[in-house]
């Protein structure tokens, strides 16, 4: 049968360093090989190691912006030979990142990829981790199918990963692909764990600061629209589950809650569980947008980017159909927020002055 190689890019991030156990628990034949730019294989390594997984888990240092993913010919020619799954994880996640560094990651990064899966001999799936938010600013409900609408976008990271995603549905005719769109992903719906407190961290921040401050909690908006948010171990079995299932081949599903509480709704039930008590004021949205540029504001918010803040206001649903329908039959749900606030609070309680789960920005 010869060696069984996945490839894997996107670890020791929070995702990668929780998935590939699970991957190599449920292929026990498999090892991964984790390519890691060179300024993170110290890092990776020591991940690597407290994960107990030395001997199935070699890091590879190389680059998925460079040809051949930065590897000598050799070692490409090897690893094209032995790997039988990819799982591309890797990109720019940052909502304010220049359009430059995310063309290069998120762009063309992904086409190194796929020519990388291209010269695999015995590739069995190509795992590609994209976004909801590949919708850009679409408003309405949003099909697993749908892709290109004429949508603009509100960042540069929602319209790079849309143009790496344009890339794999064109190479599923020769590449056999499952693709997976998550929305926000916060921490562990059971355990709370997360690595660092940005996206819906942001609200927390929020209240946390009108706490310590003894001043009326503020909502910033009406925040009517549907939140989007999932929790990391729904994502992680997901990918889990569509790695090993040949039905996932050709896919696109939206990881998302089916039906998603609105934006006011995850706010209220945040401040119950961290404050013991409702937003007491609602700022109008157009004011917030205009004022955010000021420190004062940026501080009442708990300095809440703008960036993040526009997503509480965009009224878009995505449909979830056929993550339901297949992700049913291996009885994999994603559990509704009511389930893991508490949790979520809970860790956030207990780290939120620790200056390592602070966001980059």
């Amino acid at each position: 049968m010869g060696v069984r190689t996945i490839l894997f890019t996107g670890f020791p991030g929070f995702i990668g360093a929780r998935l590939i156990p699970l991957l190599l628990d449920a292929d026990p034949d498999a090892n991964v090989v984790a390519l890691v730019e060179p300024r993170m294989v110290e890092k990776a390594r020591q991940v690597a190691g407290e994960l107990g997984l030395q001997e199935r888990l070699t890091i590879q240092p190389g680059d998925i912006t460079a040809p051949r993913l930065g590897l000598d010919e050799a070692t490409s020619r090897r690893l094209a030979d032995e790997t039988v799954a990819v799982h591309h994880l890797a990109a720019i996640y940052d909502l304010a990142v220049p359009l430059a560094i995310a063309e290069r990651v998120n762009v063309e990064g992904t086409q190194n990829i796929i020519d990388f899966c291209r010269a695999c001999t015995r590739l069995e799936r190509h795992n590609y981790v994209s976004t909801a938010y590949v919708a850009g600013q679409r408003r309405g409900t949003v099909l697993e199918a749908d892709l290109a609408a004429g949508q603009a976008f509100k960042n540069h990271y929602e319209s790079t990963k849309f143009a790496a995603e344009v890339l794999v549905r064109a190479s599923m005719d020769e590449v056999p692909t499952t693709i997976y769109r998550p929305g926000i992903v916060v921490g562990d719906s059971r355990t709370g764990v997360t690595q660092k407190f940005d996206g819906p961290y942001y609200l927390l921040r929020t209240i946390q600061a009108a706490v310590r401050r003894h001043t009326p909690i503020v909502q910033p908006g009406a925040m009517s629209a549907p939140f989007n948010v999932v929790p990391v171990d729904f994502v992680i079995d997901a990918i889990v589950t569509g790695a090993g299932d040949p039905d996932f081949a050709g896919e696109t599903l939206h990881l998302v809650d089916p039906d998603p509480i609105s934006a006011s709704d995850l706010y209220a039930r945040l401040c119950a569980a961290y404050a013991g008590k409702p937003p007491a004021l609602r700022l109008p949205w157009g004011l917030v947008d205009q004022s955010l540029r000021l420190a004062p504001v940026r501080h009442l918010l708990g300095g809440t980017p703008r960036e993040s803040l526009i997503y509480l206001n965009h009224q878009v649903r995505y449909d979830t159909a056929r993550a339901t329908e297949l992700l049913g039959r291996h009885g994999v749900r994603c559990p509704p927020a009511s389930e893991y606030v508490g949790p979520m609070v809970a860790f956030f309680r207990e780290h939120e002055d620790d200056p390592a789960f602070a966001p980059l920005h």
